[in-house]
């Protein structure tokens, strides 16, 4: 494919973490990555002079909600989702499948296609396999996620293995509607907290030689063992000459743990949501800065972080809050996404010395002490 290429650079000589360059058409993207979301074409609260100084390398747009508002069509119209959004680097599209968890109420599932309620203005939409696939060509992504039939956990067992089966069909069907050789489709792998289930979705997208494949269907209700447990079956049978990327999972302790278990590519919302709602994510743990005990506290977030919230005290930034300021969000954010970019930075430097393992349970380590205050 045009631009596109994979290269394994070095696997961790005591786990399976391992660094590696995805080539796109907008340039490379250094693994492990995380993705912030940008979800309507705007990662919230930033502009893209900042998200590149967080040292974001790729971001995430969601199908569903661009299809919405604007449209495909506006956005293609507008020099596509790059230039519509000033960002000149990689872009990975969602499908809109897990669209069919988190708005389950709104939507009716055949074999054909998924029928939503638009939670904007209860319009009716209709989105098939190739009508993503569409949708995303028109959007101009590097990266564009096959349609997959995400379901909540806890379920009975047939609902999750007819819903791992119509992703393998479904992902078949984009295979075949793809038409632009500038942009990557990859598949997603679902099977709940099934193993055996898991292993042979993964067989099966396998055998469609797509250029990347994901882990879906995670971070849904199940506990974080139990995420595991399916990250331990499903990752060593996913193909190691492609990118692995696990949707939707955000906790720094949880993308060590996938990390060290061969998992390239991450994407959450949680760094800006957590951003948002005064939550710092920092070494020493997360700091809630609506908390009193802030109010008079001199120190930055993190003293050796660069971004632009910490060049401001602890006590300001929840003065902000507190006054109701938007800048106290939009410094957060940008924080939450530094941290998660120097944590990936850190990570990769670490798996290229062969001490990855030991990197993490340091990490984890100061996490779940109290923190400093």
């Amino acid at each position: 494919m045009n631009g596109f290429h994979f290269e394994l650079h070095h696997v961790d000589a005591c786990c399976a973490a391992r660094h590696s360059v995805f080539h796109t058409p907008h340039g490379p993207v250094e693994t492990p990555a995380f993705m912030p979301v940008g979800t309507s074409g705007s990662v919230k609260g930033l502009t893209i002079e900042q998200l590149h100084a967080t040292g974001t390398q790729v971001v995430l747009g969601n199908t569903y909600h661009l299809t919405l508002r604007p449209g495909e069509q506006v956005v293609a119209a507008l020099g596509g989702l790059h230039r519509f959004m000033g960002w000149d680097g990689p872009i990975l599209t969602d499908s809109g499948g897990f669209q069919l968890f988190s708005l389950a109420k709104m939507i009716k599932v055949t074999e054909e296609h998924a029928v939503f309620r638009s939670h904007i203005d209860g319009r009716r939409l209709e989105l098939s396999p190739e009508r993503a696939v569409a949708i995303q060509e028109a959007l101009g992504s590097d990266v564009a996620m096959a349609l997959d039939h995400v379901v909540g956990l806890p379920n009975r067992p047939e609902v999750i293995r007819d819903a791992a089966e119509r992703t393998i069909r479904w992902a078949r069907r984009c295979r075949d509607a793809a038409s632009r050789p500038d942009q990557a489709l990859f598949g997603i792998i679902q099977g709940g907290l099934d193993t055996r289930l898991r292993t042979e979705c993964a067989e099966q997208l396998a055998d469609l030689d797509l250029p990347g494949y994901a882990i879906g269907g995670l971070s849904v209700g199940e506990k974080p063992e139990e995420m595991y447990r399916v990250l331990d079956a499903t990752v060593p049978v996913m193909s190691a000459d492609r990118p692995r990327y696990l949707m939707g999972v955000g906790r720094p302790e949880d993308l060590l743990a996938a990390i060290g278990r061969g998992v390239d590519l991450f994407d959450c919302v949680m760094p800006t949501r957590n951003g948002r709602n005064a939550m710092a994510f920092t070494d020493e743990g997360c700091l809630r800065l609506r908390n009193l005990q802030f109010e008079r506290d001199e120190r930055p977030l993190q003293p050796d972080c660069p971004c632009a919230a910490c060049r401001r005290s602890r006590g300001y930034l929840r003065h902000l809050f507190m006054a109701g300021e938007m800048l106290g969000p939009i410094l957060l954010s940008i924080h939450n996404l530094t941290f998660y970019q120097r944590l990936m930075a850190d990570a990769r430097r670490a798996i290229a010395e062969d001490r990855y393992e030991a990197f993490s349970a340091e990490k984890l380590s100061r996490w779940a002490a109290p923190p400093q205050l």
